[in-house]
């Protein structure tokens, strides 16, 4: 006779997880989620968004549910419903033609990627070509692309673009970068590019945001005696793929970005000690407390938050939706 015991007679295995500090929404993302709940709590639904508000399945479907509806172009959208533009930013032809059309819309483009298009335009302004680093396709490009005219602007992604880079007669140079890429990888382009254009100047600021900085920091920390880092955000999440490849770098055992705690595979727990769980900027807090819930059911977890930077940056709506 075959006895079947239950499995929660069995103690469960002990784990150390560490919590990344800062992780999850950072100042430019809950400032585009606030614009459009707030549109659609003034103007009612539905609310028309150009491309994903920021790059979450989760956060995207939850606005969905309020009465948003994502388009790829404005001809998606009609004359009488407020549009609002996605945190990435939009290439300066997009609001030329929603004022053509006399649409009614809401800019939420992070205020540090206007800061890098004001940089851009600065430069070009003086006669300089501008060298962007950053992900060809990714909307931030498309976007910081398309604030200068066709050719003014020169797309590196990596340290081979660089090296082979030519500089287009002899027009002086400027560079840019995408805000959400990885520092470190960042930083070796920039020597590549500075040690073959020496005039290069500094930008006023550095572009990778704060934010990314922060939690790329944080996701180094993690690694450093962390056998496994779970990253939760969604694929088409620069910051969040860029904190897998951190974790890597830094030591981590293994890495992996998933979309929440359904999408585990608790194989990955195999060996494991110590976890460390945190989430791209994009990801909402809900997702990590599920992950911690999901974490708890199978493993006797003692859960720590490693020590970081503290985040104090807010950015303002606009002013029509606050009077």
């Amino acid at each position: 006779m075959t006895l079947h015991v239950p499995a929660s007679v069995f103690p469960k295995r002990s784990l150390s997880v560490r919590l990344a500090t800062p992780r999850g929404f950072c100042a430019g993302v809950d400032r585009a989620i606030q614009i459009v709940e707030r549109a659609i709590e003034k103007y009612g639904a539905p609310v028309y968004v150009r491309h994903e508000i920021v790059h979450n399945r989760h956060v995207v479907e939850r606005l969905k549910s309020l009465g948003a509806v994502f388009v790829r172009e404005l001809d998606q959208c009609p004359d009488d419903r407020p549009v609002v533009f996605s945190a990435h930013g939009v290439p300066k032809a997009v609001p030329d033609t929603a004022r053509a059309r006399d649409l009614f819309f809401l800019d939420a483009t992070c205020p540090l990627v206007s800061k890098v298009h004001v940089e851009c335009e600065r430069r070009h302004a003086e006669g300089r070509h501008i060298i962007l680093i950053g992900h060809a396709g990714h909307p931030e490009v498309v976007g910081t692309m398309g604030q200068l005219p066709p050719g003014a602007i020169s797309l590196v992604e990596t340290v081979e673009d660089a090296q082979a880079f030519q500089r287009p007669g002899d027009a002086p140079l400027a560079y840019a970068t995408q805000t959400t890429l990885s520092v470190d990888d960042t930083a070796e382009i920039l020597s590549v590019l500075r040690t073959r254009f020496p005039e290069l100047p500094e930008p006023h600021k550095e572009d990778i945001c704060y934010a990314t900085t922060n939690r790329q920091e944080a996701v180094k920390r993690l690694a450093d005696g962390s056998d496994l880092v779970l990253v939760i955000g969604s694929q088409n999440s620069s910051n969040s793929v860029r904190l897998v490849e951190v974790a890597l770098k830094a030591g981590a055992r293994d890495a992996r970005l998933i979309d929440d705690a359904t999408h585990i595979d608790w194989a990955w727990f195999d060996g494991v000690e110590t976890v460390g769980v945190t989430a791209g900027a994009s990801a909402p807090e809900r997702l990590i407390e599920d992950l911690i819930a999901a974490i708890h059911a199978r493993f006797d977890a003692e859960v720590t938050e490693d020590d970081g930077a503290r985040e104090a940056v807010t950015f303002k709506l606009p002013r029509v939706l606050t009077s």
